[in-house]
């Protein structure tokens, strides 16, 4: 389920008049879209770094190597995109992609914040027409992706009531190169949400399908691979629960180097044997035939309880291990070649209630964690240990470089710069008003960028 948001403040979104057609231009930004001043390009740093995907990589690590050390921390700037940007902006060379819940694509400079181009590519749903929900209006919210193939940028928009639609963007000029409908495999398109970050391989985008806040009406969650070309098969596949079952943690699939596609599934309809498939960690092939499940003994009750896994992607570890953690807060190690069906965990041990993305480097998992702040959890061999708590707000999902994680608080809209060892805090800056649920950082040079509740904010010092 995603009624896990209601032990979470809840941000109040501003009703926003939906897009209408689709179109790319470029000139200056929306009205009320000042950006602050620049800060110096040396500042910035010259060399940039790409991030073209959610956490950077289809391992969903979420940490970017090369980076000079961590510093003090400035606003380089702050652009006004008119809508709130739930998914991390992606960086390609010198240009920032923001996707944002009024369906429009963004553009911007990455040393400035000037708005290159930007391109409608839908018709967003106010809250007054879905089912059940929290954003306002419903657009663009899974975190878009880059395919250095095809060189396109793929966004998944909300369309009208019912539709959902796979775009493929130019990165040059924000130039429609193909529009396709996302089938809903559970074939109730009005009552599916579109959450979790875009995946790639195996020349397919794949897309996952949750509920709407508030898990209302006969979705069944559901994973769909679509073409990158824009032609060809489309493949999927659909949980074997009676309802719900959502994939929606904001990560979204994880990608092995086997090709093996990784997801977190929510609670489901069953709530005592026979065993339906949901409250799961599911390996699937390219193809999205089921390979291997994981579930925790307790699953039935988990589901009753609405306390199952699905609130947080796969960490996948550099040696083919796997670590989940969901909202009843224990953390269960996995080998990601045999899951080990149910009960076939390697090790388990109390983490934290878990939300979003991990980040990963070596060993050590950083789990977003909600109440408690970020966890950083050492996985060696078979045990699991939390080693240190990051601040009690920072409920973000992190990101790892320069020496540091990087954490937000998104009630405060703060960003928090930590050591890496000892999670201390080195410096923090606000970000200027809330952050979406779930918000994590993008890095590129010296370059931090979150999507925030009006647009994207750069902060130099990485």
């Amino acid at each position: 389920m995603q009624t896990d948001l209601v032990r979470i403040r809840l941000i109040a979104l501003i009703a926003l008049p939906p897009a209408l057609g689709l179109a790319a231009c470029s000139g200056p930004a929306p009205a009320g879209g000042a950006t602050s001043p620049p800060i110096s390009s040396a500042a910035i740093g010259a060399r940039s770094a790409n991030w073209p995907q959610y956490h950077g990589n289809g391992a969903r690590t979420g940490k970017l190597n090369g980076l000079p050390p961590a510093g003090r921390l400035t606003k380089a700037w702050s652009r006004r995109l008119g809508a709130a940007v739930y998914g991390q902006p992606l960086i390609i060379g010198n240009t920032v992609i923001a996707a944002t819940e009024s369906d429009q694509v963004y553009g911007l400079n990455r040393a400035s914040g000037a708005v290159r181009w930007h391109t409608r590519v839908g018709t967003p749903l106010p809250i007054g027409r879905q089912p059940c929900g929290d954003i306002n209006p419903l657009g663009i919210t899974s975190t878009p992706l880059y395919d250095p193939r095809t060189r396109l940028v793929y966004v998944v928009a909300q369309n009208r009531r019912t539709g959902h639609l796979l775009a493929a963007l130019r990165v040059s000029d924000g130039r429609v190169a193909f529009t396709r409908n996302v089938p809903s495999p559970d074939h109730k398109p009005a009552y599916d949400q579109q959450r979790g970050a875009l995946a790639l391989t195996d020349g397919h985008i794949y897309v996952v399908f949750g509920g709407h806040y508030g898990d209302c009406g006969p979705y069944i969650g559901a994973v769909v691979a679509m073409p990158a070309t824009g032609r060809g098969a489309i493949w999927s596949y659909r949980v074997p629960t009676k309802a719900q079952g959502g994939i929606w943690a904001s990560a979204g699939p994880v990608v092995g180097s086997s090709r093996t596609v990784y997801v977190a599934v929510g609670n489901g309809a069953a709530t005592s044997p026979p065993y339906d498939g949901s409250d799961s960690v599911l390996s699937l092939t390219p193809r999205l035939k089921r390979t291997g499940f994981f579930a925790p003994t307790g699953w039935a009750g988990q589901n009753r309880g609405d306390l199952d896994l699905g609130a947080m992607s796969p960490a996948l570890l550099p040696d083919g291990r796997i670590l989940q953690v969901g909202k009843n807060g224990i953390g269960y190690l996995l080998a990601a070649s045999h899951l080990g069906g149910i009960g076939g965990q390697l090790a388990k041990a109390p983490v934290c209630a878990a939300f979003g993305g991990a980040a990963i480097s070596g060993t050590t998992v950083y789990v977003p964690c909600t109440g408690s702040g970020l966890a950083a959890v050492n996985t060696t061999r078979t045990t699991l240990k939390v080693r240190w708590h990051g601040p009690a707000g920072a409920w973000g999902s992190p990101g790892i470089g320069g020496g540091a994680v990087w954490v937000a608080d998104w009630n405060s809209g703060t960003l928090y710069e930590l050591a890496a060892r000892t999670g201390k805090v080195r410096h923090k800056i606000r970000l200027g008003g809330s952050l979406p649920h779930f918000a994590s950082p993008s890095l590129s040079g010296r370059l931090i960028l979150v999507g925030t509740l009006t647009g994207v904010t750069a902060i130099a010092g990485a």
